[in-house]
C-alpha cells in the first residue's frame, strides 16, 4: 500500500492550521508559551496561520489527503516569513494574547534563528498530526516523502525538535542531534541535521 500525500494548496490552509493547533496544544515548548489553556487554541491558531500561510509560497508543504497531518519544508535560500509578516507577528500575537506572551514567543523564534546552520539546507520547520489521527504514522510518512524528494536533489535537512519524544523518530530517518537550545521556560529543544544523500 502506498502512502497517500500531496502538495498543499491555499485551500488547505484552514485544515493545516487546525491540525497544527491540535498537534502542538500540549507540546513541551509551544504549549506553555500560551499559558492560558482556555484560550490557547485560539491564540496559537493565529501563529500557525501566519507560518503555514507564508510557507505556501513554496511547493514544499506536504499534507495527507485531508490535511490530517502536515509537514512544512522551507527550501534552501527560502525564508519562513516575509519581512512584513515577521514585523507584524508580535503585534498580531499581542492582539490575541498579551504583550508578554507575544514577546516570549518571539524570543523562542530568535533563539532558533541564532543557531541555524550557515550552509544551505532544507528546513523541516513544522510537522504536526491532528490529535484525532495520531499513531497512524502519518507525520513520519510525510517526512519520508519529503526526504525522498530532497534526497533526489542532494540537499541536507535541518530541524528543531521541541519534543524529546520525537528525537528517536527523527534519528530513525537519518537525523543526528547537533545542538541544544534551552528556552526561558527551561524546555530543551534539540536541533538536528541530516546530511545530503550521496
Amino acid at each position: 500500500m502506498t502512502f497517500a500525500c500531496r502538495t498543499a494548496t491555499p485551500a488547505d490552509l484552514d485544515a493545516i492550521v487546525s491540525t497544527f493547533t491540535s498537534a502542538f496544544f500540549h507540546d513541551p515548548v509551544w504549549g506553555p508559551v500560551f499559558p492560558d489553556e482556555l484560550r490557547r487554541a485560539e491564540q496559537a491558531a493565529v501563529m500557525w496561520r501566519v507560518y503555514a500561510g507564508s510557507a505556501l509560497r513554496y511547493p514544499w508543504t506536504l499534507v495527507t489527503p485531508e490535511a490530517e497531518a502536515a509537514a512544512i519544508f522551507i527550501p534552501p535560500g527560502g525564508i519562513e516569513l516575509t519581512e512584513e509578516e515577521a514585523a507584524g507577528l508580535e503585534g498580531r500575537l499581542a492582539g490575541v494574547a498579551d504583550a508578554g506572551t507575544a514577546r516570549a514567543i518571539m524570543v523562542v523564534g530568535e533563539q532558533f534563528e541564532a543557531v541555524h546552520p550557515t550552509e544551505p539546507f532544507f528546513y523541516l520547520t513544522i510537522l504536526g498530526t491532528h490529535a484525532d489521527h495520531r499513531g497512524k504514522g502519518l507525520g513520519m510518512g510525510l517526512v519520508a516523502e519529503g526526504l525522498a524528494r530532497i534526497d533526489a536533489l542532494g540537499a541536507p535537512v535541518y530541524l528543531e525538535s521541541t519534543n524529546p519524544a520525537n528525537n528517536k523518530r527523527y534519528e530513525s530517518v537519518g537525523f543526528v542531534a547537533r545542538d541544544e537550545i534551552v528556552t526561558a521556560g527551561g524546555q530543551v529543544v534539540t536541533t538536528m541535521w541530516r546530511p545530503a544523500a550521496r
